[in-house]
Formats: C-alpha cells, structure tokens, sequence
C-alpha cells in the first residue's frame, strides 16, 4: 500500500491543546502523557537507571515489602523499649526550636503526663534546655500519628512480621480532635492519657495474652473489601479488630471490660496505629538493600517532609512539609492549619492510605473531592511504584492490587508526587485537630534522595 493512501495518525504528546486542536479536525489522534523528569535530575537518572544492581535490588525489596506478614504480639509500656530520658516524635529529626505548633503542644504534654514539669511554661522551658532528648519514631523500630510523641507511661502496639522476623510499635489511638497528638494538652487530654495508662493499656495487653498473635495482614485485606482505605478511614478494620479482642477483654479484665469495649467502639480511628506498626514492620523488611531505589519510609514532622529509601540506610531527605488542602471542621479554615505532620504516611509507603483510595468512596466525604477523584489518585500510582500488593485488593478495580513500593526514579521521570491523605492539627500549641485532606509532599525530597542514589552508583556499598 502506498504511505499516501495509509490513513494517517498523529501522536500527540505533552499539552493537550494540540490533540484537541486535531481532533476537532477529524484527525486520529494517538495521545502519549508524556512528562519531562523533575527539573535537575536528568544526570541523576542516567547514572542511576544504568547501575546494574537496581533491577534485582528492587524485585528483592518489592518482594521483602510484599511478603511480609504482619501479626500484633502484645502490647508493652513504652518504658521497656524506650531509651531513658527520651521522647520520642513523627518525622525525620527536629529541635525544640524548629518545632511547629502542635509538636510544641504534644512534647508539652508528655512532660505534664510523665510529672517533668510543673505547668506549660516550665515544661517549654524544660525542653528548650534539651532535658529530654528528642529522637525519631523511625529510627526505634516505630511510628506515631501526627505528633508521634511517645513517652515512657505511654502503651504501644508490638507488632511482629512472622515472614522476616521484624518488630514494630505505635502508640495506642486516642481518639479524634483535642488529643496530644494533634498538639493538645489540656485537662482532659491528660485524664484520657492517664486512663489509657492504667487501664486501656494493660487490659490489652492481658487480652492478647489470651488470643496470641493476631494477623494484621489478613485483617488489613478483609477491611479494604469493606471500604476502608487504612488511614483515615478504619472503621471496618476497627470493627474487625475489636471482634477478635471482646471475648478476651472480658475475660481478662472483667471489672473495666465495659469501658475498655466502648473506648475502642466509640473510636473509629483505634485501628489505625496497629496498621500503622503493621506497615512499619513490612517496609523495614525492605531495608538496607543495595541499589534500590524503593522507598521505605515517608514521614512528617510538622516543620519537614522527609524521605528514606532502602540503597541508602537511614539517611533523611526532606523538603519543607506543605499544608493541606481539604475540609475544615466547624469555624477552622486553611489559616489555621499547620504544614503537614505525622508518620501515618507509612501507609502510603505500604500500598493503603492515599495509595487504596479507589478501595474507599467514603473517604471523599472526610478528605474532600469526588469518587472519580480517589480511583483517579489511586490509578495514578501505579505509575510510580514496583509492584501491586498481593493481598491488599480493590474490588472496585476489579480485585487489583494496591500500589506498592514507591520507585525514587519513576517519581523524578514522571514528575508524580505521592498522594496523601491526612488528618489537619491547628498551627497554634493545645489546638487539636481542625480538617483532614490531601497533601502532596515536596518534590526537592525525592529529587535530593534520587542524587545521593547516583553518587552510590560510582561508590557502590
């Protein structure tokens, strides 16, 4: 056939105008979404797109990450595992004086919960002067919501990966709005911590005693076929988990079974920290690998969004936490809302969270925006991860795994940031909770991850 009889067909690539522009013309298009890497990382990629290792570094963390099997083991004081004379906080390592707001206001109240300081002002002065240490959750083998302040009275989540041997811990969940985590300290957030303490905490631990270990994993996967996506909506991975602990509870704390029961009933969020463990377990499984370019940990500190990916150990790469864009709650609006904090972001980096929202429709009501959104959010991932989790499905995608193992380079290539969804602390010390809704993480993060990986390829490990 002669080139000109074959019908024509334009590829049309980038800016939609052009595409548009033919098509109203009759003309078949082929359309590419096409977009340039992130500005400045274009020898970066080279280099690390040709280190022979990274292939096989990343099938194995992809591998590790997805066959972890995450079982909750007990639940411990965080005396026992925390280092003396330590606190410890969300996101990647902050002083006192680049702390933010509710970070200020969560560390405060861990001193007047532990009896270090007389009152508010004495207790500010008291960290100012670095008498307590101030260390990340990561770098303990655990996570914490929001603030992430854990102090040594506090209860945590064991959580242990029975594939690799791992072991992660969270903090038990407060509940919502005026809570330490979200930078509040008053009276009633102390009294509710002081009762978590010396009951919620060793009733639970009495409990799982009784029912041994408890698979996350499984839990994790029935709860997405029931509408949650695992960070900000845990209702059904909630209900799932308070179902294997009622009958234990009673048993083995009878006199306070009825207010330990309604506590977990009444807060829709009490899963979310076992989650949040189950998925620090299955990301460090991932760690440490020569070569790869998979991240195993996002978190925020409320000042920094940082970055750690399993070629380079346990080295930070931050970029400057952005403020969230979503619904406010009775009078708040976005200028009460602080940059973006917490660890739950170990979700997305395990495949649930922002990453399963197509699993969720009810999270739009919380976090803003339409169904379409959040299958679109969810789709778009794909793009920039390793694999797709073979036990965490969507059945609305037809039983297609979640996204799974962010890839540093896919993430420079495309200039696809992660999709976030988060709760929204008040910028001003003892606020608590003002929103929730979508945040995207600064792209300087990725790109400065990205350049330290291509120094590694010429001074390999």
């Amino acid at each position: 056939m002669s080139p000109l009889s074959t019908p024509s067909r334009v590829i049309t690539v980038g800016a939609g105008l052009l595409d548009e522009a033919l098509a109203a013309q009759a003309v078949p298009t082929t359309p590419v979404d096409w977009r340039p890497p992130l500005p400045g990382t274009a020898e970066a990629l080279v280099k690390v797109l040709g280190d022979p290792r990274r292939q096989a570094a990343n099938e194995l963390a992809a591998d590790r990450l997805t066959s972890a099997r995450p079982h909750l083991v007990g639940v411990r004081r965080a005396a026992e595992v925390l280092p003396r004379g330590t606190f410890l906080h969300a996101g990647p390592p902050i002083t006192w004086e680049r702390a933010s707001g509710p970070m200020r206001g969560a560390l405060i109240g861990a001193m007047l919960l532990e009896g270090l300081a007389a009152d508010e002002h004495d207790a500010a002065a008291r960290l100012a002067a670095g008498e307590v240490a101030l260390r990340p959750c990561h770098e303990h083998a655990a996570v914490g919501p929001m603030a992430g302040v854990v102090s040594p009275s506090m209860w945590l989540f064991e959580v242990r990966d029975e594939e690799h041997g791992g072991t992660a811990y969270c903090s038990l969940n407060e509940g919502l709005g005026k809570v330490l985590r979200y930078g509040a300290y008053g009276p009633e957030v102390l009294e509710r911590l002081r009762w978590m303490a010396a009951v919620l905490g060793p009733a639970l631990a009495a409990a799982l005693e009784r029912t041994g270990p408890i698979d996350l994993r499984s839990l994790i996967a029935q709860a997405l076929q029931m509408g949650d996506e695992l960070h900000n909506r845990n209702r059904a991975a909630t209900s799932l988990l308070l179902r294997e602990l009622a009958p234990a509870v009673v048993e083995a704390a009878p006199g306070e079974a009825a207010q330990v029961l309604r506590f977990i009933n009444g807060n829709d969020h009490f899963f979310l920290n076992a989650g949040m463990a189950a998925a620090k377990v299955s990301t460090d499984a991932a760690r440490g690998i020569p070569g790869s370019t998979m991240v195993v940990a996002m978190a925020r500190n409320g000042t920094d969004f940082g970055v750690q990916v399993s070629g380079l150990g346990g080295r930070w790469f931050t970029g400057p936490a952005g403020v969230p864009d979503g619904l406010y709650l009775g009078t708040y609006g976005p200028e009460d809302a602080n940059p973006d904090i917490g660890d739950s972001t170990i979700t997305e980096t395990s495949g649930l969270g922002g990453f399963a929202m197509a699993a969720s429709p009810a999270i739009v009501r919380f976090v803003g925006g339409e169904v379409a959104d959040a299958v679109r959010a969810t789709r778009s991932m794909y793009e920039i991860t390793l694999a797709e989790h073979p036990a965490y499905q969507i059945p609305g995608l037809g039983f297609r795994g979640t996204p799974v193992g962010i890839d540093v380079t896919l993430v420079a290539r495309t200039g696809l940031l992660p999709v976030v969804n988060t709760g929204i602390a008040g910028r001003i010390a003892g606020t608590g909770q003002v929103g929730a809704g979508l945040v995207k993480p600064p792209a300087e993060a990725f790109t400065s991850a990205l350049l330290a990986l291509a120094e590694a390829v010429s001074d390999p490990f």
